[in-house]
């Protein structure tokens, strides 16, 4: 409970609340009573009583802040969400997992609950749905305790009468597993599964466990395992008899349980069958009935069937919006001050606070002062009785809040990249020294008289290449930016060297002459501005959203670029919507500020309206002139422009490339900001080369640039990534459907209805006719126009610039609209085929919406789940469940990785990647900068850790083990070859001890105590680690002894470095156990006595 309750403890009217809800069947009326002070005092009353308490809101979302607002003032415990079980209604019948565990959660927390409070939050929605009955839910569930005696084989039968599906892991509710003894199970009562651990036939233990790592989290003593009891044959009786007498809470009874006959008629009107529809939703006479005898409480006397019998009289008023003039909000604080009010902000970002501090203080008024509290409530209020005034700190910036709700099913991203990367057999693999094959699964093979696990690859002619599991590292998924399948290659040809030493030299010829120019850069001198001042403050604090720490990063970083004397020259990378152009536009008012004008760049006509439009937003309660210059502009218009810009009266000037051009004069020109540089052309980039030397640069993209690609431009460009997304965006609800005419009438009209456009993406130019007549038939008043690449550019532009000015509703088009049209009044996408799409474009296409403070929506629309490859559906799976701005950004950002390598290095690298893959494409990359910097390129810029992990580049970059004892992880203790594949893989990118014992913990969690054999797999990789350290290419334990092979060429430094001279003194004083000699002109050693793997590292270790 937050201490800011104790506020409300001198409140007479809490205390006669509390007093009549002792009474049953009371109906109280709370008068003088504002938004964010009814769920404070609904709080303190709770706090106070106890006892279980339903809070009805009008929609999910108003449910959703009021959830936020009961957590953060009761704690997060006790507090539960109650939503509807269907993804969109409950005619299309189309179930959401994730909320039926909750709405269960809700029932069993209720059929449970004994003593203190128990809040539940819901909507009218939610509330029409039926629910199972008492006996109903007991039926269906099975309660097990921490000690329990029970055999593995009948609790399995008993989860199976259940309904409950039998997996490999478990990642869905409604699923069980089980590994020796170990059982996990997926009930619908808990957001996360369990897992049982067995002894013999008693249960030893009970957790928690997470479904990213599938390690287990906390311990419980007992549960209950619950089955869908949204589907069961069982009673259905409103949520308000299952609650018997609990107290209800509403703002305006009246219209909410208007709202459940309205989704009541809705939906018996839709649906095929009435009957069946009719006994799983609920009524408003039915539900006032079951309420009878329960207290409840409104902010309106509208409800006619329970009129108030009780009034409280309050005395609270709402937070008064200051649209950000802060001179106001000042004013009321000292007058607040002065009538002896107590004054807090509620904040949980300090900071914001400061900030705000700041603002206040530079008002100059004394007393302007609050004390913070923190905790974020929706909205703030004054109570005059009590004499204290609550300010919500998100209000008084203007910004959007964002809601969580907790018994959300969290899948990690990680997961999800995992899974997409998983190696199938028949996948396309590249192998570093042997080019592209297919990869074909987990093999045995006898080696030494010994089994061993491989992995087997198929080249041209049925070649066969076995890798040992500990060269998996050499081994990469081949991704390239084509759907084409590549060419496999041949063992023992030439051709793959050939390929791999020309992607290499390449890779260095860029290199250099980017280390080139920057040096040129660094020479020459340039404008140094002046520090931040009161109005740069001013905006900075004005911004709507929240900055994210890379975003700050980022904004600062530029700024100190602009105060040194050297031109900068920065590159700002981040997906759509992360932030980019709120650091351009700073940067660019710092520079108006100091005198200097902007120039902003952009690729397209349309591109230059849309950024004019959020500069001039963004500045227009600050002294800056904004244009634009595009083919839109009248001769006349155009010649004023360019006649104000050489005179200096325009600050900030945005156009296309025409702004290169002759008679285009600028007064005093000090920072050029270029949007998406890769997509100008050459003549564009030379002019602005010549540029860069000498004035400040930044430049934006939203092609991610692949982390190992910084790495090697690190000395030739200043980049700054915002990679973590706004904290505050709304998520763009995102659904996938199979096709159907009354779901795409249905979105589109509620679009419409609130004075919206549509995207409806088609990506078959000559359909696009065919969906406009269906759109018209369907929504016979919108306006639709159609947009496609074959259309001349004129015409194109054109259509879209009349759906930018709304003189249309729908934009019917190919996904054209990817790349950079953001159209605030556009929230709803609907992109048919969704099952053709790549991962990278719908999240760019769905990154279209969402640019404003409504709500977004995205639907994807495909065949029946049946005809979908199962590619597809993991695509729109993970599509789905990463709603958030940024978290599809690691998913998509494999795909854009890709082109953002190809657009970063020019075609011809783009084709180096298509020909061996992407990852190993790094890899080649990371050899060759390794290589250059041998050669003594003298690389400016690189940090401490950069350096470091240089100087560390290895002698050898891989060791062949041959061990004369079983390392592997056998089949019966871990049975899924793919689940092998994917530990071998992470035991094999494992560089350090630490790592590995938390390796060797997760095992024993998930599967149970380690045999002998995944112990000498760990063993292994501590050899290898050592052999790496030492120089060593071949190692070998058999009959007690170790044969090392040292480094191959003989001229190498290796045999000049400090590693080498050390471990020769060290050896050369045992010659009892140590022996050095030459070998085909190699040099090895043998060592005596060694009778094991963990023998092996020892002796390498003390070397």
């Amino acid at each position: 409970m937050h201490e800011i309750l104790r506020f409300a403890e001198r409140s007479p009217q809490v205390e006669q609340l509390g007093k009549v809800l002792e009474k049953k069947g009371s109906t109280v009326l709370l008068n003088e009573m504002v938004g964010g002070a009814f769920l404070f005092y609904m709080a303190a009353t709770i706090a106070r009583k106890g006892g279980v308490h339903i809070l009805v809101s009008e929609d999910k979302d108003a449910a959703a802040y009021a959830l936020n607002d009961l957590y953060a003032l009761l704690g997060e415990e006790r507090v539960l969400f109650f939503p509807s079980a269907y993804k969109r209604s409950v005619v299309y019948g189309a179930e959401e997992a994730e909320s039926v565990v909750m709405r269960t959660g809700v029932l069993n927390a209720l059929k449970n609950h004994s003593e203190g409070f128990l809040v539940v939050a819901t909507y009218p929605e939610a509330l029409a749905e039926r629910v199972a009955d008492m006996e109903g839910l007991t039926s269906e569930s099975l309660h097990i305790k921490r000690g329990d005696r029970i055999e593995v084989s009948e609790l399995e039968e008993r989860v199976q009468t259940l309904g409950f599906e039998k997996v490999d892991f478990v990642y869905e509710p409604g699923q069980y597993s089980v590994r020796g003894g170990i059982f996990d199970v997926f009930s619908y009562s808990e957001s996360k599964p369990y897992r049982l651990d067995f002894f013999d036939d008693e249960i030893d233990s009970i957790r928690r466990f997470e479904l990213s790592s599938q390690l287990s989290s906390d311990r419980l003593e007992q549960i209950d395992i619950i089955s869908n009891i949204n589907r069961a044959e069982v009673g259905r009786v409103p949520l308000a008899e299952f609650a018997g007498g609990a107290n209800y809470w509403f703002e305006d009874a009246d219209y909410i349980l208007g709202k459940v006959d309205d989704v009541r008629r809705k939906a018996l009107q839709e649906s095929d069958e009435p009957e069946e529809m009719a006994a799983k939703l609920t009524s408003r006479k039915e539900l006032i009935e079951n309420m009878a005898e329960a207290n409840v409480v409104v902010l309106r006397n509208t409800l006619a069937e329970r009129p108030a019998s009780q009034t409280i009289l309050f005395h609270t008023s709402p937070q008064n919006r200051f649209n950000k003039n802060f001179e106001v909000l000042a004013d009321e604080l000292v007058s607040r001050h002065e009538m002896g009010y107590r004054t807090l902000l509620m904040s949980e970002n300090r900071a914001q606070a400061e900030r705000l501090d700041g603002l206040l203080y530079a008002t100059g008024r004394e007393g302007a002062k609050f004390e913070q509290a923190r905790l974020t409530l929706h909205d703030g209020f004054t109570d005059h009785d009590l004499k204290i005034a609550l300010y919500a700190e998100h209000r008084l910036f203007e910004r959007y809040r964002r809601y969580k709700i907790n018994g959300q099913i969290k899948r990690d991203e990680q997961m999800t990249i995992a899974e997409l990367n998983s190696l199938h057999v028949g996948d396309y693999v590249t192998h570093i020294d042997h080019g592209v094959g297919r990869f074909g699964g987990l093999v045995k093979i006898e080696e030494g008289g010994k089994m061993h696990e491989a992995i087997k690859l198929v080249y041209r002619d049925g070649d066969v290449l076995f890798v040992n599991v500990h060269s998996l590292h050499r081994i990469a998924r081949y991704k390239s930016g084509d759907e084409e399948a590549p060419k496999v290659h041949k063992l023992g040809s030439g051709a793959w060297q050939k390929i791999k030493n020309a992607a290499k030299k390449a890779v260095k010829d860029i290199s250099r002459e980017l280390i080139a120019l920057y040096a040129k850069r660094k020479a020459s001198e340039g404008f140094a501005f002046s520090p931040d001042s009161y109005l740069q403050q001013a905006l900075e604090a004005s911004f709507e959203w929240e900055d994210t720490p890379d975003q700050l990063k980022a904004s600062e970083a530029v700024k100190a670029d602009m105060e040194s004397s050297r031109p900068m020259d920065r590159l700002l990378c981040g997906d759509v919507g992360f932030g980019k152009t709120e650091v351009a536009i700073r940067a660019a008012f710092k520079a108006a500020t100091d005198g200097k004008q902007v120039a902003v760049l952009v690729p397209t006509t349309i591109l230059a309206l849309q950024h004019y439009r959020s500069f001039r937003e963004r500045l227009r309660e600050f002294p800056v002139t904004v244009e634009y210059l595009n083919r839109t502009k009248s001769a006349k218009e155009s010649a004023r422009i360019l006649e104000d810009l050489k005179s200096g009266k325009i600050d900030i000037l945005i156009g296309t490339h025409k702004m290169l051009g002759k008679g285009v004069e600028f007064n005093d020109l000090g920072l050029l900001i270029i949007d998406e540089e890769q997509r100008f052309g050459v003549a564009a980039k030379e002019k602005l080369t010549q540029l860069r030397v000498s004035v400040d640069t930044l430049t934006l993209t939203a092609t991610p640039i692949p982390r190992t690609l910084q790495f090697s431009l690190m000395g030739s460009r200043d980049l700054s990534i915002i990679s973590t997304p706004p904290p505050n965006r709304r998520p763009i609800q995102t659904e996938s459907h199979t096709f159907s005419e009354e779901l795409v009438k249905e979105v589109v009209e509620a679009e419409l209805q609130r004075d919206g456009q549509v995207y409806f993406i088609h990506n078959r130019v000559e359909d696009l006719m065919t969906i406009k007549g269906m759109l018209m038939r369907l929504c016979p008043e919108a306006r639709v126009a159609v947009a496609h690449g074959q259309m001349r550019p004129a015409e194109l532009e054109k259509t879209i610039m009349d759906f930018i000015y709304h003189d249309y509703d729908i934009l019917v088009a190919t996904s054209i609209v990817e790349s950079g049209v953001d159209i605030p009044n556009v929230n709803t996408i609907v992109i048919n085929n969704a099952d053709r799409f790549g991962l990278s474009n719908l999240h760019q296409l769905r990154g279209r919406v969402g640019r404003s403070d409504r709500k977004a929506y995205c639907y994807l629309l495909s065949r029946p789940d049946e005809m979908l490859s199962s590619d597809a559906r993991r695509r729109l799976r993970a599509i789905e469940e990463f709603s958030d701005l940024g978290s599809g950004f690691n998913i998509a950002m494999q795909d854009l990785d890709i082109r953002g390598a190809g657009n970063l290095l020019g075609a011809e690298q783009s084709g180096f990647i298509a020909n061996i893959g992407f990852e190993t494409y790094q890899k080649i990359l990371n050899e060759a900068i390794a290589e250059l910097r041998a050669e003594g390129l003298d690389v400016a810029g690189l940090s401490h850790e950069e350096q470091t992990v240089v100087e560390e580049m290895r002698y050898v970059d891989d060791v062949t083990l041959e061990l004369d004892v079983e390392a592997e992880l056998p089949e019966h203790y871990v049975r899924q070859q793919a689940e092998r594949l994917k530990l071998y893989r992470k035991i094999d990118a494992m560089t350090d001890e630490a790592s590995l014992a938390k390796f060797e913990a997760e095992l024993e969690d998930r599967f149970g105590k380690m045999p002998d054999a995944a112990k000498e797999l760990m063993n292994a990789v501590r050899l290898r680690w050592e052999a790496m350290r030492l120089g060593m290419e071949r190692v070998k334990v058999k009959n007690g002894l170790m044969i090392v092979r040292f480094v191959g060429d003989d001229k190498s430094p290796y045999y000049r470095s400090e590693v080498f001279m050390e471990m020769l003194r060290k050896i050369t004083a045992q010659p009892d156990r140590f022996v050095l000699k030459q070998r085909d002109g190699k040099l090895q050693m043998t060592v005596r006595r060694v009778d094991s793997v963990a023998a092996a590292v020892d002796v390498l270790k003390s070397l």
